[in-house]
């Protein structure tokens, strides 16, 4: 039967039941001005949420010193944690498993968001350089300031705050940001990472900064209540690694200590944002190591999800632009009807409506 896909069979992730496997992936929308989510934003996400389907929300920042994009949703002040608790009643109205997604830009930031104008933030004072955006603006990022040793253990609580305040707003967990290019990964990555201290250097020494907010998270809201997402292959934001097979690795086993929910990886295919490349490189050696839930994400189709649960390549599949577009996705899935194309040049438009919650249902006599 139809119904018995691979991506439409159950799954137990720590104490959440999953009904599938089809998870929405975290995607920036920047449509929260002032930092703060829209009323429009509970619509979003009812509109993608399945009874039992687990949704990932855009990043929320987790400071003021953590913005790196016009209008994206912060988690560290009273009136943002007010005002996701809607957003996040709505998810659960509809019985969908929400995590919030938190994360910190660095040196992928400018003097423009950052608190009395001062220098982003980083592992290193080396600058990103500027990057051409989707919607074909020009992004220019200020040259960043190097975090002091014993400045780290106020950003690794920062972190720890944010998901306090998560939780608070009643989501079921969160999900660290350590992919992309973005803060966690600026420590991570050897192209980026060029500390002398214990957080730069080896390998253990790159993974510190990660591992202390994935052990402060998991002491604050439990370890069950957190994932993270982390893109060892990717070279995004000028963040590439000289062996991301062996940070990959490293990373996924020394998760296992602190038994959080999942470990979310993007595939390195996808190199480059938007992009998919050919490669010899498979996430399949960072499965086999990590013990609980594994999430894969990086340009799937139905076809190809289906096959990565089938031959037990991974447990879940995070699909973004395609559920963006087709908020009934698992239901598509399911009859395997044809898909909504999504549109680019919308995904970072400050409107509410365009883009956002106008993407066609299938017709109930569908």
């Amino acid at each position: 039967m139809a119904s018995k896909i691979p991506l439409l069979t159950p799954h137990k992730m720590g104490p959440f039941e999953l009904s599938h496997r089809i998870v929405y992936a975290p995607m920036t929308r920047q449509r929260a001005f002032n930092n703060v989510p829209q009323p429009q934003t509970i619509l979003y996400y009812s509109q993608r949420t399945t009874p039992g389907g687990l949704l990932i929300s855009e990043a929320a920042g987790v400071s003021d010193t953590a913005q790196g994009y016009p209008d994206t949703p912060g988690i560290w002040t009273r009136e943002q944690v007010e005002a996701w608790k809607p957003i996040v009643d709505a998810v659960h109205e509809k019985g969908g498993i929400f995590f919030c997604q938190i994360w910190h830009g660095g040196r992928v930031s400018s003097y423009t968001f950052q608190p009395n104008g001062q220098p982003p933030i980083s592992s290193t004072d080396k600058p990103v350089g500027p990057k051409q955006h989707a919607g074909g603006e020009r992004n220019e990022y200020s040259p960043p300031r190097r975090l002091e040793t014993d400045e780290i253990p106020k950003i690794v609580n920062d972190f720890r705050l944010a998901a306090q305040n998560a939780i608070e707003a009643g989501f079921d967990g969160v999900e660290i940001h350590g992919a992309h290019g973005y803060l966690i990964e600026q420590f991570l990555k050897d192209e980026v990472n060029d500390r002398t201290d214990q957080y730069g250097g080896s390998l253990e020494n790159r993974c510190r900064f990660a591992l202390e907010i994935v052990e402060a998270l998991s002491k604050e809201i439990g370890p069950e209540r957190v994932g993270i997402r982390l893109s060892p292959f990717a070279n995004y934001q000028e963040s590439g690694d000289s062996n991301p097979e062996e940070l990959g690795l490293y990373m996924a086993n020394a998760l296992n200590k602190y038994g959080i929910a999942y470990c979310h990886m993007v595939e390195p295919r996808m190199i480059q944002v938007e992009e998919r490349a050919e490669t010899p490189h498979s996430l399949l050696p960072m499965r086999k190591a990590f013990n609980n839930t594994f999430i894969v994400a990086g340009g799937y189709d139905r076809e190809e999800g289906i096959k990565a649960v089938s031959t037990g390549y991974t447990d879940l599949v995070a699909y973004g632009r395609i559920f963006l577009a087709n908020p009934d996705l698992p239901k598509r899935f399911k009859l395997d009807a044809p898909l909504n194309k999504y549109d680019r040049s919308t995904f970072y438009t400050p409107d509410l409506v365009v883009g956002y919650t106008d993407y066609p249902f299938l017709s109930n006599s569908d």
